[in-house]
């Protein structure tokens, strides 16, 4: 008996070191490279997969969510589907760095790459040159993932040799230079790929349209608009140096027609800008490759009703909000007043420096947010107020309360405030000549000629964007002329913002009717946009 359980103990023993030398021969790591995005910036995320042939199952580690989680189960049916099943061993996927949270589905593509090279389905060599990214379906056809013309960008800087995305980002994805980008539709190709390099070839990157009939036509032709002589010389201005504006007036007046032509008439986006808002566009909608990069200006018009949230970004990922998606362009808010407070408020911040700031607890985002802004109100709740012909049904007190929901700060930071009236019959009917959008397109281009020469070789190119330091040097006035604006300070009520931006404006009049330096006309004009008219309003009140 005791012979027995000796010679068993032993075999146990034998059998216990046969285990550890198999798991030592046996145990494999290797690791991929994919891509998260922290705004519309992308850094690198390693992942690292472990084989344990002595157990079973998954463990997925390094701060995923549910997303990246579930996506095992993804991968597990498209490899089977694809005919290359995973084997019954024990998976440990780290994603590092490990401090940063992963999310979304984007990162099947890569962890299934790992797993297909670990297993032995395709070469482990030249695996870590590449960002591979992309969401897998149950069936292997991959799908389209958001920011992927940041991940590519990114890919370059850091030295890849090349970056594989699905099909429908490939040439969103080869804007960014200096890389090998590669479109795949199904796992299967990814598997060829690697078999055969040179199966695949590079994706073409989608064309710059840089044409000024980008813009025409955008929202209609300037003649379109009968009347408004006055509003139509304010909003060319506000085109020219990218100021924002308010317009308030009856409904029916063509605020809206106004504002939906702007535009049309302001200068083209260069290739660059083009790039960075497909960049933004890209990193909020997964599908938003286009195949044709527009240098159209971008016009975003959200309703009221929505939350400030998806006014200036944010969410679980935080994602770019409408200030973001205008970026280089025009956000156009219709009924003003009937925004939130809260969500008008944080207008200010993205209007002062040009970008949003979304703090979290572990990290902070910042998105582009250079717009123009151009908004729109009723004078009253009924709106009539200011109508000719038609009678206000509002107490003084409602007035004041509806006006009252703009604060001061935010109405400080708009610089031209339009009263738009109702048109005349005459002027709905005639059949002067009405100038076309081409016509005054052609005088903003003059006007922002002058600026990019003027600052050159500089960033700052819009009077509006000009810095307080800045003023001394291009926006000085002659004598006469400031003389004007500080006998027009006091009535006028002008804070030391306003000064500044009464300046901007000034130098944008110039700069349309081709003087070099401020006169009096230009100071008296651009007082006039801050001039609304406040004896019908002191009425209300």
């Amino acid at each position: 008996m005791q012979l027995h359980f000796t010679c068993f103990v032993s075999f146990l023993a034998h059998f216990r070191a046969f285990l550890v030398r198999s798991c030592v021969v046996c145990t494999a790591m290797l690791t991929v490279f994919g891509s998260a995005l922290v705004g519309i910036e992308a850094i690198q995320i390693r992942v690292e997969i472990d084989l344990h042939p002595g157990g079973i199952g998954y463990h997925l580690v390094g701060l995923p969510d549910n997303a990246v989680r579930e996506g095992l189960y993804r991968i597990q049916s498209a490899l089977r589907h694809t005919g290359y099943p995973m084997k019954y061993q024990k998976y440990v996927i780290n994603m590092a760095p490990a401090d940063l949270r992963k999310e979304g589905a984007a990162y099947d593509l890569c962890i299934a790459t790992g797993v297909l090279a670990i297993t032995g389905y395709i070469p482990e060599g030249g695996i870590s040159n590449y960002i591979i990214m992309g969401e897998l379906s149950l069936d292997g056809r991959i799908r389209p993932v958001r920011g992927a013309l940041s991940m590519s960008i990114s890919a370059a800087s850091q030295g890849f040799k090349g970056i594989i995305l699905p099909a429908e980002n490939a040439r969103e994805a080869a804007l960014s230079e200096h890389i090998a980008v590669y479109g795949l539709s199904h796992l299967g190709e990814l598997i060829e790929f690697f078999r055969n390099p040179g199966s695949m070839e590079v994706a073409e990157p989608i064309p710059f349209e840089a044409e000024a009939g980008a813009q025409s036509g955008f929202g209609g032709d300037w003649s379109d608009i009968k009347g408004h002589e006055g509003v139509k010389r304010a909003l060319e201005v506000a085109a020219a140096g990218f100021h924002n504006a308010l317009l308030v007036g009856p409904p029916g007046t063509g605020k809206t027609m106004l504002a939906q032509r702007i535009p049309g008439i302001m200068p083209l986006l260069t290739p660059d800008q083009a790039r960075t808002c497909q960049q933004i566009l890209s990193v909020r909608n997964p599908s938003a490759g286009s195949t044709l990069l527009s240098g159209r200006r971008p016009f975003r018009s959200p309703h009221h009703s929505g939350s400030g949230i998806a006014l200036v970004g944010g969410a679980s990922p935080p994602l770019p909000g409408e200030v973001s998606l205008a970026h280089q362009g025009v956000l156009f808010l219709d009924e003003l007043p009937e925004f939130s407070r809260t969500a008008l408020e944080m207008l200010r911040q993205p209007m002062e420096d040009g970008v949003i700031h979304l703090s979290r607890s572990r990290h902070s985002i910042t998105y582009p947010a250079r717009f123009v802004l151009i908004a729109a109100m009723n004078p009253c709740p009924c709106g009539y107020f200011t109508h000719p012909s038609r009678p206000c049904t509002c107490s003084p007190m409602s007035i004041q309360r509806y006006l009252s929901k703009i604060s001061g700060p935010l109405l400080d930071r708009i610089d031209l405030h339009l009263d738009v009236d109702v048109p005349h019959f005459d002027e709905l009917m005639g059949a002067g000549t009405v100038e076309s959008t081409e016509m005054v397109r052609r005088r903003v281009m003059a006007a922002w000629q002058r600026q990019v020469e003027r600052h050159a070789p500089r960033a700052v190119v819009a009077n509006a964007h000009l810095h307080a330091a800045d003023l001394e040097r291009f926006c000085r006035p002659d004598t006469q002329a400031l003389a004007l604006l500080r006998k027009a300070s006091e009535p006028l009520q002008l804070s030391a913002r306003a000064h500044q931006r009464v300046m901007k404006v000034a130098r944008t009049v110039a700069d349309l009717d081709g003087r070099p330096q401020i006169t009096t006309i230009d100071v008296a004009e651009a007082l006039q946009y801050r001039s609304m008219r406040t004896t019908r309003w002191g009425k209300a009140a």
